[in-house]
């Protein structure tokens, strides 16, 4: 789905909840100020992004997305990085948008989300320059290229793989994973999460990319077993 065609599902905000509900949304997008020693952003953009997520995901995946956020900064945190703590924000909360019946499409979830959180950051006028690092954060999540990037980019990717395959004990505390998992539950993540994404490859099977190089080494080269990423899910450490 390109350009017109993603438009289509605009706007975003306007109009797209029931009438009356304001104020329970407003209520709603407000985060817990501080877990595990991370102040999380309430920015107008990002209560508005915070809005969005909620009206798309579903509840496991709205989690997921703000886990994403804070394991990424726990993260940067560990390494002694400096970043945009709003830019990191946007894109951890809005990296999955790819994954919703709403902004699926048969480019790759991660282009698709990209594309989506380009649109909702265009019509809130929010800056060029971050809109495009917010992108790149998305796009490059579930890509090794996206680790050798800026912080701002690289962790979200970070974030994203510590929730889905487990954490780095020698850079973030159990104490502190124990902490943002109380704070945004896991949910039956693991079931759901590969779920959601066999529906969304079931709807748009040309969705479903990967490296050539994989294809080549499935069919020519001998003994050649690459881990398949369902179970690497299944193996992570979380006690769900």
């Amino acid at each position: 789905m390109r350009g017109a065609a993603l438009a289509d599902k605009w706007p975003l905000l306007r109009g797209s909840a029931p009438q009356g509900a304001s104020a329970q949304r407003a209520d709603a997008a407000r985060l817990p100020p501080v877990v595990a020693g991370i102040r999380t952003v309430d920015s107008k953009i990002a209560r508005r992004a915070v809005e969005l997520a909620q009206l798309t995901y579903p509840p496991y995946l709205f989690n997921h997305a703000v886990r994403t956020f804070l394991f990424g900064s726990l993260t940067g945190r560990a390494l002694g990085q400096r970043f945009d703590q709003e830019l990191l924000f946007l894109a951890c909360i809005l990296h999955d948008l790819g994954l919703t019946e709403r902004f699926q499409g048969d480019l790759p979830f991660e282009i698709q989300g990209a594309e989506a959180a380009k649109h909702f950051l265009e019509e809130s006028a929010y800056k060029t320059q971050g809109v495009e690092t917010v992108w790149d954060g998305i796009a490059m999540h579930a890509s090794a290229i996206g680790q050798f990037k800026r912080p701002e980019i690289a962790l979200v990717g970070a974030g994203a793989g510590i929730d889905v395959l487990g954490p780095d004990f020698s850079q973030i505390k159990k104490t502190d994973v124990a902490e943002v998992v109380k704070a945004f539950p896991r949910m039956g993540f693991k079931v759901a999460f590969v779920q959601t994404c066999g529906e969304v490859v079931r709807s748009h099977p040309r969705s479903a990319s990967r490296s050539f190089m994989r294809d080549i080494g499935e069919r020519y080269v001998q003994n050649f077993h690459p881990h398949n990423f369902c179970d690497l899910v299944a193996q992570s450490p979380f006690s769900e």
